[in-house]
């Protein structure tokens, strides 16, 4: 070395690691939260899809339990009733409430991680979403990135240089698959126009979603632009040198924050945010942190002690990381490619994508119920509302996320089929007539609080966001069809669907 030059020292990531933990923490918290109020009238003995038979089914099917916790691994092979099922999620959420405050070790994180595993595994259709595994991959991370028992914000044992690697290679796979996705899709992604519908036709529209549908054409384009730039080019300097490395991380981030400002996505940007700290090392957190948190980070640093027992195990992890990802890697260069799907039983390494095709057109399905004896012109129907799905037009756009409120997101999946195509909708109405309380409350009212309905049907609507001139109302809807007849109790093919898939 010439007299006078010296070497920079290697980055460290000792504040990405405490943001990393505390950030995934939060995450979480709100997805066991979300499963502690929703799991028992989702799939309890009495849900919508109750797990046991489920889990009967698999048996079944797979010819043991064993066979079956191979293809499903799961806690609930042990027992699933409906105390299980809320006791595993409060247990998440109190020890994610550990993690957020600052404390973690490995064996915390690993314990999250199999609780949310379990769950996610008897969760069928509602816990089918990319960003249920992509929490259950980015958990498993977790459990090599801090000790195996000092839970300290800030403890002796350095971050794995390796796992924050392996963090940058989770969020490039998110990225271009989801790139790479739209590109093969809808050719409105190709053409830039994706943007004029997608405000209005995606899942739960939030209050600022109006204002951004109704921007330029030339924002959409230049939004499109964007996306495509942020999901196909930056991801790919997430492995860069430093100054380059956190611009891409800057892009990335700035891209997910627009996501969460324009529409209600569940938690999948704030998870998704996570892998994305991980292009930012300490000399650059340094500068936009508590400069006490700076300080307690540079001491741990200068106090640090390595571990040989986890520069081993996380090497091991990267060696299977890397051998699992050939099905993934495989699958986003494939013509055929599909969204959100996993390739080993864990969850462990995944593909992800989203919105490979945008609905031009929102439709809705809006449930109502009378006690009208018999159905004619007069007959009064009331309405049953949604925590977050469209239905008054007078009636603001929620604001949900990062929680999710799962029933709303399938009804907005059922709206572009029929009931044959989703069963659960006629159970959903069989609960409704006899006034299930589990069900009824994961709706914003009940018209029929002292008894329930005696028929229960459902219209199709189309929604078009209101003018933003209009003072007072935020959709405009029109009426395309009856979606399910009037059905009453005592209707006998209403009956035999229930008993056909054992729901009585």
């Amino acid at each position: 070395m010439i007299d006078g030059e010296r070497d920079d020292p290697p980055p460290s990531y000792w504040l990405t690691r405490f943001l990393i933990l505390r950030l995934l923490g939060a995450v979480y918290l709100v997805a066991f939260l979300v499963a502690a109020h929703q799991l028992v009238p989702l799939v309890g003995s009495h849900g919508l899809m109750p797990a046991k038979t489920f889990l009967a089914r698999v048996d079944a099917a797979l010819g043991s339990r064993w066979q079956g916790f191979a293809r499903y691994p799961t806690l609930f092979w042990l027992g699933v009733s409906d105390r299980a099922l809320v006791s595993t999620a409060w247990l998440g959420v109190g020890l994610s409430t550990v993690v957020v405050v600052g404390f973690a070790n490995s064996i915390l994180m690993l314990i999250l991680w199999a609780l949310y595993l379990s769950i996610v595994h008897v969760g069928q259709l509602w816990y089918g979403y990319g960003w249920e595994i992509q929490l259950l991959e980015t958990g498993f991370l977790a459990i090599f990135l801090c000790p195996l028992f000092d839970p300290r914000p800030f403890p002796r044992t350095p971050p794995p240089a390796i796992v924050i690697s392996l963090h940058r290679w989770l969020i490039f796979r998110i990225m271009i698959g989801a790139g790479l996705i739209k590109l093969r899709g809808d050719r409105c992604w190709r053409e830039l126009t994706c943007l004029y519908y997608h405000y209005e036709t995606q899942p739960l529209p939030n209050p600022l979603s109006p204002y951004f549908h109704f921007l330029p054409r030339w924002a959409h384009r230049g939004g499109a632009l964007f996306n495509h730039a942020t999901e196909l080019i930056a991801p790919w300097f997430a492995f860069g040198p430093g100054v380059v490395r956190h611009v891409a991380g800057a892009a990335m981030l700035a891209f997910q924050v627009t996501l969460v400002l324009s529409g209600n996505l569940s938690f999948l940007n704030y998870l998704t945010i996570v892998p994305i700290l991980a292009c930012f090392d300490d000399r650059l957190l340094a500068r936009v942190l508590p400069r006490r948190l700076a300080a307690r980070a540079d001491r741990a640093r200068v106090e640090s002690r390595p571990s040989r027992a986890q520069t081993a195990a996380s090497w091991a992890l990267a060696a299977l990381i890397a051998f699992l990802s050939i099905g993934p890697v495989a699958n986003m260069l494939s013509p055929g490619q599909v969204m959100n799907s996993s390739f080993d039983p864990l969850e462990l390494v995944n593909t992800y994508g989203a919105f490979g095709s945008v609905g031009r057109e929102r439709h809705e399905i809006v449930f109502e119920g009378t006690r009208d004896e018999t159905i004619g012109p007069e007959t009064r129907w009331k309405a049953y509302e949604f925590p977050c799905k469209p239905g008054d037009p007078m009636r603001r756009p929620c604001v949900c996320s990062p929680y999710q409120y799962r029933l709303d997101w399938q009804i907005w999946f059922a709206a572009m089929s029929t009931a044959a195509d989703y069963p659960w909708t006629l159970h959903f109405v069989w609960k409704l007539l006899h006034g299930d309380r589990g069900v009824i409350g994961l709706l914003a009212n009940d018209p029929f609080p002292e008894r329930p309905p005696r028929w229960v049907r459902a219209r199709l609507f189309r929604y078009e966001f209101a003018p933003r001139g209009e003072r007072g109302t935020w959709w405009h809807r029109k009426e395309e069809g009856e979606w399910l007849p009037p059905l009453a109790a005592d209707d006998p093919r209403l009956r035999n669907l229930i008993r056909s898939y054992d729901w009585d």
